[in-house]
């Protein structure tokens, strides 16, 4: 199945209009976005951020459900990086593919031919308490998790799990744009939570794959050190908090995962305002539990918690820190469209 789909991205504007690939309107983009009766300047930045997109499907090896993507060049093209951001809880694909592309239109002048941006939709069974206007729905035949299994790398209904539903988005791109040099994964808050478990059990690739962890509500540790003492809290070193009860079908005991982690190239980025519970932090749907809570007050402090202990335990010779983004709460336009974060997000 394959929908052609155009997506525009305007701060909290999102348009999703579908197009027939076999009778294209003559119609422009200011055209779609008039309506909305933005001043011009406003409409040029709008039409500027906006590129087509392709809505993809692929079934992963052994499997007969279908994953889907969304892809911003077709399958014949010739870019080099590949860039995969991942949706957060509310599935919302359309806003972070729209915040990676704009990332790397702000880049040099090359970049945008040169990177094929793409963003995995884990599809849902019951999707009401995590959609996002825009993003298509699930059909039949679609490979289904819960709105929370795939961040933790929970198994889709047929047995697969969302980390091997990665795995095989990995190898989908390299087969379909084989001129794939290097492929970035980055996720903003669940995503990133996804990201930064899917590391130490992510698949060996010929390929290589950086990875860029930004604003997660929660971390996973391999050990049971903690920032923060929290009394009576057994459970703050089991999955997903830390590597007790560890799903045997990731693939990987603790310390294999562990040992993989720490020799991957890892960037981690956090909003410098989110860090409280102001507007714009979402801190209403912060995890508060006592395993989160030793972790730290809010995701900035998390996040800089993780990184020390990242220095001190996990891989002292790489001395990975976190890249604080001025002026950004829990946003993924802001932080991933912040020219601090450039470098961390595209490895350029």
């Amino acid at each position: 199945m394959r929908q052609s789909m155009i997506w525009s991205k305007f701060w909290c504007i999102q348009m999703a209009v579908r197009v027939d690939p076999h009778n294209l309107p003559t119609v422009t983009m200011a055209d779609m976005l008039r309506p909305l009766f933005l001043p011009p300047f406003l409409l040029l930045f709008a039409t500027t951020a906006a590129t087509a997109a392709d809505y993809r499907s692929f079934a992963p090896a052994g499997q007969t459900g279908q994953m889907h993507y969304l892809a911003s060049q077709a399958p014949g093209s010739a870019p080099t990086r590949a860039l995969v951001a991942l949706h957060g809880h509310p599935r919302d694909a359309n806003k972070t593919f729209a915040a990676a592309l704009h990332a790397v239109q702000q880049a040099q002048a090359d970049t945008l031919a040169d990177t094929l941006v793409v963003a995995p939709v884990f599809q849902v069974a019951d999707p009401a308490p995590c959609h996002t206007d825009g993003v298509p729905t699930a059909q039949p035949g679609d490979l289904l998790w819960t709105c929370a299994s795939w961040i933790a790398g929970g198994a889709a209904e047929g047995g697969l799990t969302s980390f091997a539903a990665l795995d095989a988005l990995v190898a989908e791109l390299k087969q379909r744009w084989p001129g794939l040099r290097s492929i970035t994964i980055a996720g903003f808050s669940a995503g990133a939570q996804m990201v930064q478990h899917y590391i130490g059990f992510a698949a060996d690739s010929a390929t290589p794959v950086r990875y860029v962890v930004a604003s997660p509500g929660t971390w996973l540790y391999f050990d049971p050190q903690r920032p923060v003492d929290v009394a009576d809290c057994p459970g703050q070193n089991r999955w997903k908090y830390g590597t007790d009860a560890l799903p045997a079908p990731l693939g990987r005991n603790a310390a294999q995962a562990r040992a993989h982690y720490a020799q991957t190239d890892i960037h981690y980025l956090a909003g410098a305002l989110d860090s409280s519970t102001a507007p714009g932090t979402f801190y209403k749907i912060l995890d508060k539990s006592c395993a989160a809570q030793a972790q730290g007050p809010y995701r900035l402090q998390r996040a800089q918690a993780y990184a020390e202990y990242d220095r001190r335990q996990l891989a002292p010779l790489l001395q990975r820190s976190v890249t604080v983004v001025p002026g950004c709460a829990h946003d993924v336009a802001c932080v991933f469209g912040a020219g601090e974060a450039r470098a961390g997000l595209l490895g350029h």
